[in-house]
């Protein structure tokens, strides 16, 4: 991990590299590094840090003209962060050149072998093992020594190849990690995600899994792993290259953040008819929900949606714990795998099991053509556009929206709510959006707020029923991007264990919108103030009450619980982000976190 661009073209390739790494630094990392041909040779710089490390390293070692060349942005699995485990890597010989995402699961009995063999390694990385072993099966033809050496590849890459035997062309493929192909005007381009190569191109090939793809001045050939060749199909993308700019905003994240209502109102208009018109699975015993970190939490709220509205059972499954459980999932088993990215490996997996086991798969999903889309029998588009910063938010409320107009229509065709009720919820859901923008024009208070708050040491977040995965994603969002720890806990749990943390020195904030519930929450906040808590709360305007009790409120519109996980979240994300910058934290690239996880 974590980004990978190549170019071949009429341009001089170094400044096209960086500028591609510069659009893939939301993904996270900690080194970079760039591979060019010329003059018979593969030039390599890198170095630790961000990228301006590495255009340093390269103003005190100017590589030479190239018009092709690779580079990477790497986020450390196997071997420290530093110049010698940084990508590109080269062969014994200094021919060959790799840059890898993913993990190389049998990489050292490889490496073993390799070294009986002769081969000298000098970094501690699984990547390394890749570059001699196509060195090993070099024999002038790059691409029949990149299919030999991936046949014995246990794991998943996304891989690109430069030699300066065949210095016209650049070899690369993929294995449960995404990569792209992209044709400009007289040039080619591979890159992990779309934002990359925005500026020069818009025709593109996303790579299926055990593809080689062949780039070279004259055009581009796809072949398997057993060396036949596949019909080229381009598609276009529609994503505007201005989706990657800040737009005036301080970070993409507090860009994301404003982008919700507009991204709501966008998704009610177009998803409501395409889910419409879907025919859910005559039989439906249950439904399983699989994802990872913040799309888990949009999962636990759909779970309350679908048993409410619906009446089916709902599980909830961390998509990497769910394939090493044994899961009781049948033919009529109904799977929801969620994804912003739809390459995150452990719920590709989840899905795979899935099926395998008969289930049919939807996915909710942000990128169209990634790698989950395709498992998928059908995929629902979150439509929330390039979610720059690595903390999710925009996809987060997307998310959600898609999960109430699934419950919704769900409940309908099954006859468990009726033409009324259903049309009075969606009523209730297309006002959203407007509500969302009112709660953005508080965001001084919001940011006055978490300026008395920011040097707390640790904080506590507390909700109740559709809430309780608000509580959860709240204490996510702010331990991201601000290091400070925090946990989210059901607020009828306090009692059994994290009150004995409750002091002066602890910060708790406590989703208390009003609801059936509304009495309860007050119970928790009068024990949470008997104890010295530092209290905030988050209720519904005109609750005048609540001030008796908590001294810091954050408002939002007054509306049906049901739907308040679609504001909470604003304000939970506005906290965490001000308090972040008030600690003078990177916002949208916090240390050791990727945007995209292609990795188990």
């Amino acid at each position: 991990m974590c980004g990978i661009v190549g170019y071949i073209g009429n341009k001089e390739a170094l400044p096209v590299l960086v500028s591609g790494l510069r659009r893939l630094e939301y993904r996270g990392y900690d080194s970079a590094g760039i591979a060019v041909v010329s003059g018979g040779r593969v030039h390599v710089r890198k170095a630790p840090g961000k990228i301006d490390a590495l255009i340093q390293s390269i103003k005190q070692d100017p590589a030479p003209q190239s018009f092709l060349g690779i580079a990477h942005t790497r986020w450390a699995t196997h071997g420290a962060p530093n110049k010698i485990n940084s990508h590109p890597h080269l062969s014994c010989d200094k021919k060959i050149s790799v840059v890898h995402n993913g993990i190389i699961e049998n990489y050292m009995k490889l490496k073993n072998a390799l070294i009986k063999e002769g081969h000298k390694f000098v970094s501690e990385t699984d990547t390394e093992v890749l570059v001699h072993l196509i060195e090993k099966y070099y024999r002038g033809d790059l691409k029949a020594a990149v299919i030999a050496a991936l046949r014995l590849v246990e794991g998943s890459f996304a891989i690109g190849v430069v030699s300066s035997d065949e210095p016209d062309k650049i070899v690369a493929a993929r294995q449960d990690s995404p990569l792209i192909v992209a044709q400009g005007k007289d040039s080619y381009f591979i890159a992990s995600d779309v934002p990359a190569i925005l500026e020069h191109c818009r025709r593109v090939i996303y790579l299926k899994d055990r593809q080689v793809a062949v780039l070279s001045q004259g055009g581009v050939g796809i072949y398997d792993l057993n060396n036949r060749k596949v019909a080229l199909k381009f598609d276009k993308v529609t994503m505007d290259a201005q989706c990657a700019q800040k737009d005036g905003f301080a970070h993409f994240m507090l860009k994301e953040i404003h982008e919700q209502p507009r991204v709501l109102k966008r998704l009610i208009a177009a998803g409501l008819k395409e889910i419409t018109a879907f025919e859910f699975p005559k039989k439906i015993s249950n439904v399983v929900v699989v994802a990872c970190g913040t799309a888990y939490h949009a999962g636990l709220v759909g779970k309350y949606i679908i048993e409410l509205l619906a009446r089916l059972p709902v599980w909830v499954d961390l998509s990497s714990e769910f394939r090493y459980r044994d899961p009781i999932i049948t033919k009529d088993t109904l799977v929801i795998a969620v994804s912003q990215s739809g390459e995150t490996a452990d719920t590709l997996a989840a899905a795979r099991e899935a099926k395998k086991r008969g289930a049919k798969v939807i996915s909710i999903c942000n990128v169209v053509g990634s790698s989950l889309t395709r498992e998928s029998n059908k995929v629902f588009y979150t439509l929330a556009g390039p979610e720059i910063g690595v903390a999710s938010t925009k996809a987060y409320t997307a998310q959600l929206a898609v999960f109430y107009m699934l419950g919704l229509r769900l409940a309908f065709s099954r006859k468990m709510i009726s033409a009324k009720a259903y049309a009075g919820y969606l009523k209730t859901l297309g006002r959203i959006p407007s509500m969302q923008e009112e709660i953005l024009r508080s965001k001084e208070a919001i940011a006055a707020v978490a300026k008395r708050h920011h040097n707390f040491g640790s904080f506590l977040f507390l909700g109740r029923n559709i809430n309780f995965p608000s509580a959860l994603e709240g204490a996510l969002k702010l331990k991201e991007i601000s290091y400070i720890p925090a946990e989210g806990y059901a607020a009828g749990e306090m009692k059994h264990g994290p009150i004995a943390l409750i002091d002066e020195y602890r910060a708790v904030v406590c989703i208390a919108v009003d609801s059936e519930i509304y009495s309860k929450m007050v119970s928790n906040i009068q024990e949470i103030k008997a104890r010295s808590g530092r209290l905030i709360a988050i209720a519904s305007d005109g609750n005048t009450s609540i001030k008796a009790y908590v001294p810091e409120v954050i408002r939002v519109p007054k509306c049906d619980e049901f739907f308040s996980p679609l504001l909470v979240a604003l304000p939970l994300q506005m906290l965490a982000y001000y308090i972040a910058v008030q600690r003078g934290c990177n916002v949208d690239q916090p240390r050791n976190l990727a945007k995209s996880v292609t990795v188990e």
